[in-house]
């Protein structure tokens, strides 16, 4: 039999799981709690120079006080463009422009705007769920060639299913894990 190799195999399942795991958590970061987090404000895409660019590449975020955050633009001439891409995210929040500093307070967040925030989390948990069980598809269609082309026996290819199994269900147990932290911060309970 040719050699087909399970260590690698299943390494680079678990790393491809692990990637949507932590595609989940950087989208959850991103969710407002009414405290000021500057990772809040990494999905801000601004429009600059004809390109879209990540608000961190065109300027500072720091979190001065609680429940404020701020905005030091780099460029004088990108402050409009940055404020345009803050307000338009979705975000709820309304910068107030001081010379190339934009400060942005943090609103009280409604019991409305709370539930939408985790119907929002409930959304990534499930796109995060989605490509893991893309990530198990991909596992056993390899392993079913692997076994057609000989590579494997069937009781190999058995045992290694099984394996891929395992690592889609630790997949999904860590993704509920997340998302529910992340509901019990929004819902402040």
């Amino acid at each position: 039999m040719a050699e087909f190799e399970a260590g690698p195999f299943k390494a680079d399942l678990e790393r491809r799981t692990t990637g949507a795991i932590d595609a989940l958590k950087h989208d959850l970061s991103g969710l407002r709690t009414g405290r000021a987090n500057t990772s809040m404000l990494d999905p801000v895409q601004v429009e600059i120079y004809g390109a879209l660019m990540p608000l961190n590449q065109v300027a500072t975020v720091t979190a001065p006080e609680p429940r404020m955050l701020s905005v030091q633009v780099w460029d004088r001439s990108s402050v409009t463009p940055v404020e345009k891409a803050i307000r338009s995210a979705g975000l709820g929040l309304n910068p107030i422009t001081d010379g190339q500093t934009l400060r942005l307070p943090i609103p009280d967040m409604t019991e409305d705007r709370r539930k939408e925030m985790v119907k929002l989390a409930g959304t990534y948990a499930e796109k995060a769920k989605i490509a893991a069980r893309n990530v198990r598809r991909d596992g056993m269609e390899a392993l079913k060639t692997a076994e057609k082309k000989g590579k494997i026996s069937q009781d190999e290819q058995k045992r290694l299913e099984t394996d891929v199994q395992k690592i889609t269900d630790k997949a999904m147990v860590d993704i509920d894990a997340a998302v529910a932290a992340k509901e019990k911060e929004i819902l402040g309970r």
